[in-house]
C-alpha cells in the first residue's frame, strides 16, 4: 500500500501514517506471543488491536479523498475486520482464562 500510495499517487503524508500503523498490528502480536504473563498478552494484544484500529481510520481517509477505489477499500477494510475479530476473540479469551 505505502509503495502504491507514494510511486503512483504521490502521496507521502498518510501513505506513511498506514504504513506504521498497518505493520504494528503484526509486530505485537508477535510480542504476544512470547508474553511474560496473562496481563503482558492482554496488554500487547490490546495495543494491536488500538493500532489496527488507527490503520481502518486511515483506509477511511484514503477512500474519501479517493487514492483507492472502493473495492481496495472494501478488500482491505474486510480483511483488517476480520484480523479485528481474531485480536478480540484472543483478549475475550485470555481474560477469562485468567478469571479462572
Amino acid at each position: 500500500m505505502y509503495q502504491y500510495l507514494t510511486t503512483q499517487k504521490n502521496e507521502y503524508v498518510t501513505s506513511k501514517q498506514i504504513l506504521r500503523c498497518g505493520s504494528n498490528p503484526g509486530a505485537m502480536i508477535r510480542e504476544a506471543a512470547n508474553a511474560e504473563s496473562g496481563m503482558d498478552f492482554i496488554h500487547k494484544m490490546g495495543i494491536a488491536q488500538k493500532e489496527l484500529g488507527e490503520t481502518q481510520y486511515w483506509l477511511e481517509i484514503l477512500h474519501k479523498t479517493d487514492y483507492i477505489t472502493s473495492v481496495e477499500y472494501n478488500s482491505l477494510y474486510k480483511d483488517s475486520d476480520e484480523i479485528m475479530k481474531m485480536i478480540r476473540s484472543s483478549i475475550l479469551t485470555r481474560k477469562k482464562n485468567l478469571k479462572k
